[in-house]
């Protein structure tokens, strides 16, 4: 017999502080995974955004009306921007004029425009270190959308920008500003409770082993890693895994690998549990030349095909038929057409359609067109079996753990991660875990788990997000946004406030340095597709530590 059970109110940790201000964050990117964070500090938190930098000016404006501005309004000094440099230029002049007007004992606080608290980094992967870099010296609390940055190398530089530097006698220094990455699989209700279930209730015992997919969905994949902008993999190995999975995996190591927030408070704070090995395989199964189907000819572009209205990835049937034609005009028809809804609203469908159409018609002739000039933008319009896409389509990551004798004594137990494109569900993560006196399955709104004594099932119903915050990873983007505003509130608090490494242990759950490392296990499964072999976690780690500290003390 099934019995539904309601999921605690209480299903992510800590609580909000009064801050001494209005906290104001500023977006550096007006792009999807902007507007989630947007959407979510506006919604969600009593943090508001102040201002946005964004080089595509209808996104810009777009955004500013949503979440700064508003419809009516304009925007004020300081709040909008082309581009995050920028910005950095703007609030180095800022701070110059702030420190002259505080020497001249200027009581107007009107002399000097406000700043911004933190700042959140949507833009794309391969900016993301630059950026953090930049930032770095200014003290801002920072939020970086995943992944952090496209090579292991560039995630140690990350961490070394963002590190305070050794105090006397070469002692570490508590860090002074929040940093938090967009795994945003950690803040979602039904996987802290998953997550509660498994390690403090502990219904299923010991954990023996994990199995974990995220299924992409078809036409998603088409999208985003074969049309998309995350379609061709870089020399410092970043492929599909990263840029889709690497908060899957980092998923499997929150559950798997890390302490409780109980262990981590305790007096005697608890080393995670690392894997003794890494293994994966995985290739581009689907979406090649070969799997061309013979009708298509020598046509390259959907719009000149003859066999474009029988292909299932036909991107007019895709973009038009299936989205602009039914009203739709976020992602991803945006994506491909950022002033869509612009067009549909004042002109109409008939425009839109007109421009989403003309946009998909682009196409190239590899004998005409550089490799470089074809990799730098998308090609939405173009045959699935013709694009420039090297990434894997169908990916499986193993792990093995060793019994670990030490307190806590926790025992070995393996996990495997399947990403798969060619799905009916997108995104819709689905898994199951097996445990020495039970067993629970999941997927993205239910969780069951079935005792071995007592024979029965027990059925967790986690609450959808409402439609409008259907995007938002069940929940996951408003629990980290909330989460992230929530430990800035406690640093930031004049009476009763936390120190940094509290407040990102309690409320942010996950440091700069495991989120380096999850990226690094990323990167081991990559390289042992890429090998053909098994990694040993701890000496592999140790190896690109050390290279790593050599390189930058040299």
């Amino acid at each position: 017999m099934k019995e539904p059970i309601p999921p605690p109110t209480d299903t992510i940790p800590g609580s909000f502080y009064s801050p001494p201000k209005q906290l104001r964050f500023l977006v550096i990117g007006g792009g999807s995974r902007g507007n989630a964070y947007g959407r979510a500090v506006t919604t969600a938190t009593p943090g508001v955004i102040h201002a946005v930098a964004e080089p595509h000016a209808f996104k810009r404006r777009e955004f500013g009306r949503k979440y700064i501005w508003g419809i009516s309004g304009s925007p004020k000094e300081g709040q909008e921007f082309a581009d995050w440099r920028e910005w950095v230029q703007w609030e180095l002049e800022r701070r110059k004029r702030a420190t002259l007007n505080n020497g001249d004992n200027a009581a107007d606080t009107n002399l000097t425009p406000v700043g911004v608290d933190g700042v959140f980094i949507c833009t794309l992967d391969e900016t993301h270190a630059e950026i953090i870099q930049a930032l770095a010296p200014l003290q801002l609390h920072i939020l970086c959308e995943k992944p952090l940055a496209l090579s292991l190398d560039d995630c140690l530089t990350v961490y070394r920008a963002l590190q305070p530097p050794e105090g006397p006698g070469n002692i570490p220094q508590a860090p002074k500003n929040i940093f938090s990455i967009g795994h945003v699989l950690r803040y979602s209700p039904h996987n802290i409770l998953l997550r509660k279930l498994l390690l403090t209730d502990r219904v299923i015992g010991d954990i023996v082993s994990l199995e974990h997919c995220e299924p992409i969905g078809w036409w998603h994949f088409s999208h985003s890693y074969v049309r998309g902008n995350w379609r061709r993999a870089t020399a410092a190995g970043d492929g599909s895994l990263l840029t889709k999975s690497c908060h899957d995996i980092d998923f499997i190591l929150w559950l798997l690998c890390s302490p409780t927030l109980a262990e981590t408070e305790s007096k005697q704070a608890h080393k995670p549990h690392f894997p003794r090995s890494i293994s994966s395989a995985g290739m581009m199964t689907q979406f090649r030349q070969k799997r061309k189907p013979v009708s298509a000819g020598n046509a390259t572009n959907c719009l000149s095909c003859p066999a474009e209205r029988d292909c299932t990835y036909s991107a007019v049937k895709i973009y038009n038929d299936r989205h602009l034609a039914t009203g739709h005009t976020a992602w991803p028809i945006d994506v491909v057409c950022p002033d869509i809804e612009d067009v549909f609203r004042v002109q109409g469908s008939k425009a839109a359609e007109s421009l989403l159409l003309s946009h998909l018609a682009e196409d190239y002739d590899r004998d005409t067109v550089s490799d470089s000039d074809i990799a730098a933008r998308p090609w939405y319009g173009r045959c699935v079996y013709e694009a420039d896409n090297d990434v894997c389509d169908d990916q499986v990551v193993t792990f093995v753990w060793d019994d670990e004798e030490a307190a806590p004594h926790r025992l070995a137990k393996t996990a495997s991660f399947h990403m798969i494109a060619p799905t009916e569900k997108q995104c819709e993560r689905r898994g199951r875990v097996y445990g020495t006196t039970g067993e629970v399955s999941y997927d993205s709104t239910t969780i069951s788990v079935h005792d071995f004594a007592t024979a029965k099932t027990t059925v967790f119903d986690v609450p959808r997000p409402l439609p409008e915050h259907k995007e938002s990873h069940g929940g996951g983007d408003f629990g980290l946004a909330r989460q992230f505003v929530g430990a800035v509130e406690a640093v930031e608090a004049v009476e009763g406030g936390l120190d940094v490494e509290t407040a990102q242990a309690r409320f942010v759950g996950c440091s700069l340095e495991e989120a380096v490392r999850s990226h690094a296990v990323v990167f081991a499964a990559e390289e042992a597709r890429r090998e053909e072999r098994v990694v040993k976690w701890e000496s592999w780690w140790a190896e690109k530590l050390r290279v790593s500290a050599a390189a930058w003390k040299g």
